[in-house]
């Protein structure tokens, strides 16, 4: 690694993570979740599992990265021997492909903030704008304009990334601020923060709650992605991991829940009676349908609607970045230059992206595919810890040079024993819910949500990864 390639302070690396966990998640898919499943009951479950999955992850992924200096695939090679380097490859694969989608979710975020900036959307019905933009071109257009600005930033390094996200991530935390507080400032609000804080002690006897409340922390903190891993290759040796860990963990869901008092507040205030179908309509109606009608009865609407897509865009965008960044790493790590790398990276993204930006039904295909598939990763994360030393990997790495805080053999037994089980029941809850769902269909490998779809995907980039592995292996041992 060239001396240039490092963060240039402990908060670049900190608000450039935060940048990599904040994404359309917290925003679009939290207050959804939390208001199907209980409110403040959820919010219990919730911060459990903040702590028994996406802090100790965060900081295996720190250490990880500290260590190494390698992205994903090197790491994994490095902890546990040349032969598991393809279980690296499994988290780069996921976070790449999550990538190709997503710089489409990013490009609808791009196409309704410029709707609501030009007064196209206020003049409008959103459902019959989202309708007519996502059967046109236009979700192909910006797709290739997030991937080429996101792309641009990552060519330019690792400051290049830090100085974006000292920009962005402070001015996102503004904005979420400012529309939850001027959500509970509206008539009735009240009855959306009651909903929100007020948990029925007696719903947390619903396993249901627990494995929803362990799936938006798995999906929207990052950790068990690998882009952690990625940016702490750059960050410096004297470090505190579990102070950036928890920093970032707590950060990132303290967006989700800024963001589900703006959403539900909202929603309670302004049309309390379709409070059922609003949060039942999925995140894209919820996001591109529901909160501009939502936006539009209230005073001022306008100028809040406008506040809400540029966070759900700056959300978006620092995400997406991360995500060229581990791929490029990767391709880095076997040699090639950054730029050549990123271009590689920024070109594939675009393309892979298109099906996607195409066609709803691909890209609830492959969200349903490759999000379960981080549930393997994040699996893998902990039988590396393990393999490794879980007690080596704490006392030198985790509480290593630079770390204050300290943490205890919780840690351990929390990655190398709790993490691995969650994950596992986490994927067989899904794909039973699958099979549940389409008892009939559950192998048809056409069917966008179902089991077959899953196995002959994973099997296809599993087989790669396995053979890539082997060829790498003899390649270093003919040199």
């Amino acid at each position: 690694m060239s001396s240039q390639e490092q963060f240039g302070s402990r908060w670049g690396l900190v608000l450039a993570t935060l940048g990599m966990a904040v994404g359309t998640g917290n925003i679009w898919r939290f207050p959804r979740i939390v208001a199907s499943n209980g409110g403040g009951s959820f919010l219990v479950a919730w911060v459990v599992f903040l702590l028994i999955w996406s802090v100790p992850l965060m900081m295996a992924e720190f250490a990880f990265g500290k260590r190494t200096r390698k992205g994903t695939i090197g790491a994994f090679s490095a902890l546990m021997g040349r032969r598991f380097g393809w279980m690296g490859g499994w988290a780069a694969l996921c976070a790449t492909a999550i990538g190709f989608y997503y710089s489409v979710v990013a490009g609808w975020c791009v196409r309704f903030l410029w709707a609501s900036l030009t007064g196209e959307l206020a003049a409008s019905d959103s459902a019959t704008l989202w309708a007519s933009f996502t059967g046109s071109y236009q979700p192909i257009v910006t797709h290739l304009v997030v991937i080429s600005t996101c792309t641009a930033v990552v060519w330019f390094g690792v400051r290049g990334i830090e100085r974006v996200a000292t920009v962005l991530i402070p001015t996102l935390f503004v904005l979420v601020v400012i529309l939850a507080v001027r959500a509970v400032t509206l008539p009735g609000a009240e009855r959306g923060l009651a909903f929100l804080f007020q948990p029925e002690w007696s719903a947390l006897a619903d396993y249901n709650i627990w494995l929803q409340a362990l799936t938006q922390n798995a999906w929207d903190t990052g950790a068990g992605w690998g882009l952690i891993l990625t940016y702490a290759v750059y960050m410096k040796a004297r470090e505190d991991v579990p102070l950036n860990a928890c920093l970032i963990g707590f950060g990132n869901n303290s967006v989700s829940l800024l963001a589900g008092i703006m959403v539900l507040c909202t929603v309670f205030a302004i049309n309390p009676e379709a409070q059922a179908e609003i949060v039942g309509a999925g995140n894209e109606g919820l996001t591109f349908i529901w909160m501009p009608q939502l936006f539009a009865q209230m005073p001022g609407g306008r100028v809040f609607m406008v506040l809400f897509f540029l966070a759900l865009t700056f959300a978006a965008i620092t995400s997406m970045i991360s995500m060229i960044e581990l791929a490029a790493r990767n391709l880095m790590d076997g040699g090639m230059r950054r730029r050549r790398a990123v271009t590689w990276i920024g070109a594939g993204v675009a393309v892979f992206g298109l099906p996607s930006a195409l066609s709803l039904e691909v890209f609830r295909n492959q969200d349903w595919v490759w999000g379960v598939g981080l549930m393997l990763s994040g699996l893998f994360f902990a039988l590396a810890a393990r393999k490794f030393g879980l007690e080596k990997l704490r006392t030198e790495d985790v509480n290593g040079e630079g770390s204050d805080m300290t943490v205890g053999r919780w840690w351990s037994f929390v990655v190398g024993v709790l993490v691995p089980v969650q994950a596992v029941v986490l994927m067989v809850w899904w794909l039973w819910s699958a099979y549940r769902d389409n008892p009939d269909g559950w192998l048809d490998v056409f069917s966008s949500f179902s089991v077959g779809t899953v196995i002959v995907q994973w099997a296809i980039g599993l087989t790669a990864l396995v053979l890539y592995n082997r060829w790498r292996m003899g390649r270093e041992e003919a040199s």
